[in-house]
């Protein structure tokens, strides 16, 4: 039963506010979560999930073409309303109760409605039916509030009702002709989605194509989206947008426009703290939220961010990983117990710093963690950057015909440990934890002289990588810390 205090009280029940919840609840705590939408949030709803399944069939059905036997039995063409089906699965035809019943089963109460601080460790909630309630928090308060796309200050722009990734995400007919004005990771997916799907599609990015990526990785998504038809404008300013008897005209530098059924702006995310109650405790509303590495907000030892909000690193995983540092700290400190908050402690979000994963759905894949060669040296380090094409490998002509792919290994040489990885090609997804690993691990170079690839899986990118790099001279202090293995012992 719903009480008006709570150990935490936690706003917003995206991914990362039910972790947060979920792991105090596991230390002890009691906990209520606030959600003014869907349970589950933007991940389960408008974003990760039906993105990618809005993606997939057009790249299963790719993968079979251009493997020699299995193109010849492709005979038909994507199916587009069993796509569209297959994503409202998903998404539970965008249905909560799931996640609501996972959340009561876990001990955690759900309310609904507009959640505010009104006070330190005070939460006013405004029902759909306008009932105000004030809960209490007798430990800690957690926003998880996220992010909303950015809208950018283009003529025309907010009058013309553009598509937010919501809108493209959740999409039930497909325009013709569809403009996206972004060049980052969601302008690139839609992209690539929308263009499998079979919709005429033109990107226009005022600058480059996943800016921030290695360069190859935009450089080698632009190509693939060239080859498909896709009209891609790179640093080209839109400086208008018109809507008028149901098409949308695209105003850019120069004058020259496009014409489109529908458009997507997908420009980059701002906080959704407008209408939290910010202001009642001294913080600017609209702000991201900066915490420390227990996620705890500077400032406050009652208050946490957890998320896209607190602007570390925009992604669901990251958010989840967050979510259980805090969850877990939030409890240990009410009970009195331990905080382990050293780096790659149980309370801290150190991975935040140096080894965030990342995959970018589109064909090709592009998986990244870590730094990257520009990021490295801006940072300080003496690097050296090792380049390999993924296409020479035995295991990616295994696994598809004509096998285009590229990767970079960026070492940090005084210390002779990877800082990052980046893949770009078909599936490079499943090569990217094991990279992950390898950083967090904090793994010598001798040592991954060891980690052997099964032949012939395109694995083997890691045995051509340290071979490229050159097998490294051992550490001392690794010496030192390698076990005695005596020849009896091992027979």
């Amino acid at each position: 039963m719903v009480t008006n205090e709570y150990d935490l009280i936690v706003l917003g029940a995206g991914a990362a506010g039910e972790n947060v919840a979920d792991y105090a609840v596991q230390g002890g705590l009691t906990a209520l979560l606030v959600e003014s939408e869907l349970v589950g949030g933007e991940c389960s709803y408008w974003a990760c999930m039906p993105s990618k399944t809005l993606l997939r069939s057009a790249q299963a059905l790719r993968a079979a073409q251009h493997v020699d036997g299995a193109a010849q039995a492709i005979t038909g063409t994507l199916d587009v309303q069993r796509v569209l089906d297959r994503r409202d699965s998903f998404t539970h035809h965008w249905s909560d109760a799931s996640q609501v019943s996972w959340a009561e089963g876990a001990g955690i109460d759900v309310v609904r409605g507009i959640g505010r601080i009104s006070a330190p460790k005070q939460i006013t909630v405004t029902a759909p039916d306008g009932a105000v309630t004030t809960y209490t928090a007798r430990h800690a308060v957690a926003v998880a509030t996220g992010s909303r796309p950015l809208i950018p200050p283009i003529a025309g722009l907010v009058d013309a009702q553009p598509w937010t990734s919501r809108e493209a995400t959740s999409v039930k007919h497909l325009p013709a002709r569809f403009a996206i004005i972004g060049g980052g990771v969601v302008a690139a997916e839609m992209a690539t989605a929308y263009v499998g799907l079979g919709s005429t599609v033109t990107l226009i990015s005022r600058g480059g194509l996943l800016a921030g990526m290695e360069p190859f990785a935009g450089e080698m998504v632009h190509q693939w989206m060239k080859e498909q038809g896709i009209t891609v404008l790179l640093n080209t300013e839109t400086t208008g947008v018109t809507r008028r008897d149901g098409e949308v005209t695209i105003t850019m530098n120069g004058g020259d426009t496009i014409v489109a059924d529908e458009f997507l702006v997908a420009t980059g995310r701002t906080p959704a703290t407008y209408d939290i109650g910010l202001e009642t405790i001294g913080l600017t509303p609209g702000d991201w939220m900066n915490t420390d590495d227990t996620l705890r907000v500077d400032g406050f030892d009652w208050l946490y961010a957890v998320g896209d909000v607190n602007h570390r690193a925009l992604l669901t995983h990251q958010g989840k990983y967050q979510a259980r540092a805090a969850g877990s700290v939030i409890a240990a400190r009410a009970l009195g117990e331990t905080i382990l908050d050293q780096p790659w402690g149980e309370h801290v979000a150190t991975a935040d710093h140096q080894a965030v994963p990342q995959v970018t759905f589109t064909e090709p894949e592009v998986a990244s963690v870590g730094l990257t060669s520009e990021a490295a040296t801006k940072a300080g380090y003496e690097t050296r950057v090792i380049d390999y094409e993924i296409g020479y490998l035995a295991g990616s002509s295994v696994r598809e015909d004509d096998y285009r792919g590229s990767a970079r290994m960026v070492v940090d040489e005084k210390r002779q440990r990877i800082l990052g990885v980046t893949f770009v090609g078909p599936d490079v997804s499943e090569l990217i934890q094991t990279a992950t690993l390898a950083i967090v691990a904090d793994v010598p170079m001798a040592r991954l002289w060891h980690m052997v690839p099964a032949y012939p899986t395109v694995n083997e990118i890691w045995l051509r990588l340290l071979e490229t790099y050159g097998r490294p001279a051992q550490h001392r202090e690794d010496e030192e810390r390698q076990p005695d293995y005596p020849s009896e012992a091992v027979a």
